[in-house]
């Protein structure tokens, strides 16, 4: 096969955000897009000689096309093996499993997560180095530079790859090998819990649910809970992945769960519930009548984390949470002496404590749950996270809630999303915030007392890296906080998150719905922001 030299005008959209770049799939498919943001990628981080890369996607349309292109500009740009998931697919946590296993140079991950798919969808790409985790702060900076200069990109000529047949094809200029998704990843999951005891409990009468959104997960939760662990066919809900997911964003929440969420809230719900999203790496827990906020899941693991085999004998760990998560993780530090760290929004912050040892548990507000075994957030991961300690525990997950809950005080939470922003809107809003005073806060909403305004500022502990600007906490009445931040992970427009948080001690009168607890708190966000009158927007335009 032949080196094609190919030249292309640079491209001014393609910096990447808090996960990769993304854009709507017609952006992304038109000609030289993805191949300037990929000729990016290999031009800021040259692979060294015999270099292997790792491709796979969550099988949203134009994911196969976009395959086939990295591979091909892979090998042109200096790798000697692409190592592909056979159909293109391969979930965000298996990519990075994959790349530690094999020892690979990185990994291109071609999903834009829990976005919506199709023609009209979106798309997105993200680079993973060869720790397993997402491209650092100054990589990310060091891709865009090179986007801003390109003239051209590399590629080989010559037939097709075939996507769907297992093994090695030789392109003359390198390898493209084709392997099963579920391989590797599963042989990397099976060490860290007791298989036996979960498939004692998923055999034993026991009720499980698990709906992968017609999406990445669908192949992996079939083989792991119901070939390996015995769970009943029909386990696994909406199972095989389809390019528009059905039509339906891919996005764990109640809004598109709506089978899913009839069984849990319904007269005779089964014992767990879980779902992932469109790449794998995000999770939603759900017990019957209830939906496990993402800060509680990751907090019930900590607490329980010697329940798990990869956790068990002596010794303290450490663990993280990004800024926006409830707090719940802190008290279960504070209370068992655990090393606590609190990051930027991003996995990528995670990686380097994870490298260094510093950490081995870790999640996200965005219901991102993970530990030091890949380098990426782990949707089935914490699933059987939370199957492994309700076997070892024989409880039900109101039980293990109520218990925690008992010992530990209770963090109501709630996200709120204010969505299809103008830029310039919510980036004036962010500054206007930014800018305000306690005093000036508390005098807005004179039902609840305004304490203190801050913002994240952040230095790694172990290389250094620094973030600002990070968001606006306000801490507010009695053990309340508010945090403003804008999203990174959409396609167009802008996106407010509102984190509203209220906490409640062990020994505390306890309420069933966060949403009446947290009303004064939302609204006073509003308020506080001017959300209404700047948007145009009433209210939240999804709440989690």
């Amino acid at each position: 096969m032949t080196i094609l030299r190919c030249p292309i005008s640079p491209f001014d959209d393609q910096k990447p955000g808090t996960s990769g770049l993304r854009r709507p799939t017609r952006v992304f498919s038109a000609p030289g897009y993805l191949e300037s943001f990929l000729q990016a990628i290999f031009e800021a981080d040259p692979p060294p000689p015999g270099a292997a890369l790792v491709v796979g996607g969550d099988g949203r349309y134009f994911a196969d096309k976009a395959a086939e292109t990295t591979a091909r500009m892979a090998l042109a740009n200096g790798y000697a093996r692409v190592i592909i998931g056979r159909g293109g697919l391969m979930s965000t946590p298996a990519v990075s499993a994959l790349i530690r296993r094999r020892g690979a140079w990185g990994g291109v991950i071609l999903s834009a997560s829990h976005n919506a798919g199709g023609v009209d969808g979106d798309f997105g790409v993200k680079y993973n180095t060869a720790s397993g985790g997402p491209a650092s702060q100054d990589l990310g900076d060091a891709i865009h530079r090179r986007t801003l200069a390109l003239t051209e990109y590399r590629t080989l000529s010559g037939p097709a790859v075939d996507l769907d047949r297992i093994g090695e094809q030789d392109l003359g200029a390198g390898t493209i090998e084709i392997v099963d998704p579920t391989t590797d990843y599963l042989a990397t999951l099976e060490p860290l819990f007791d298989f036996p005891a979960i498939a004692a409990l998923l055999k034993g009468g026991f009720r499980f649910r698990f709906d992968a959104m017609n999406a990445v997960t669908g192949p992996y939760a079939h083989a792991l809970f119901e070939d390996r662990l015995g769970a009943p066919p029909g386990t696994v809900m909406r199972g095989r992945p389809l390019p528009d997911f059905g039509g339906e964003p891919p996005d764990p929440h109640l809004d598109h769960l709506a089978a899913l969420a009839a069984e849990m809230f319904g007269p005779e719900p089964v014992d767990l519930a879980a779902a992932s999203d469109g790449d794998g790496d995000r999770n939603m827990i759900l017990g019957p009548g209830l939906v496990v906020s993402p800060g509680d899941s990751l907090a019930v693991i900590a607490a329980n984390a010697r329940l798990l085999p990869a956790f068990e004998g002596g010794g303290s760990f450490g663990v993280a949470r990004s800024m926006p998560t409830s707090r719940a993780l802190d008290r279960v530090a504070e209370a068992l002496g655990l090393d606590f760290h609190e990051t930027p929004t991003g996995w990528k912050w995670f990686s380097s404590l994870l490298d260094a040892g510093t950490i081995r548990l870790c999640g996200e507000e965005s219901f991102g749950t993970g530990s030091d075994h890949i380098r990426e957030k782990d949707g089935l991961w914490a699933v059987l996270c939370w199957l492994n300690i309700l076997a070892a525990r024989g409880t039900s997950v109101g039980e293990l809630l109520g218990d925690h809950w008992a010992r530990f005080g209770r963090d109501y939470y709630q996200r709120c999303d204010f969505e299809g922003l103008d830029a310039d809107v919510a980036g004036r809003l962010m500054a206007d915030l930014g800018a305000l005073s306690a005093s000036e806060a508390d005098a807005l909403c004179p039902d609840l007392t305004v304490g203190s305004i801050d913002s994240l500022a952040y230095r790694d502990p172990v290389n250094g890296a620094s973030a600002t600007d990070q968001g606006i906490r306000l801490s507010v009445g009695d053990r309340g906080r508010i945090t403003y931040r804008l999203s990174g992970t959409g396609s167009a427009g802008a996106a407010l998150r509102v984190y509203l948080e209220q906490y409640a001690g062990p020994g505390e009168a306890l309420h069933h719905d966060p949403r009446q607890v947290l009303a004064p708190l939302l609204a006073a966000a509003q308020t506080i922001a001017g959300i209404p009158a700047r948007t145009g927007l009433s209210g939240p335009t999804a709440i989690s």
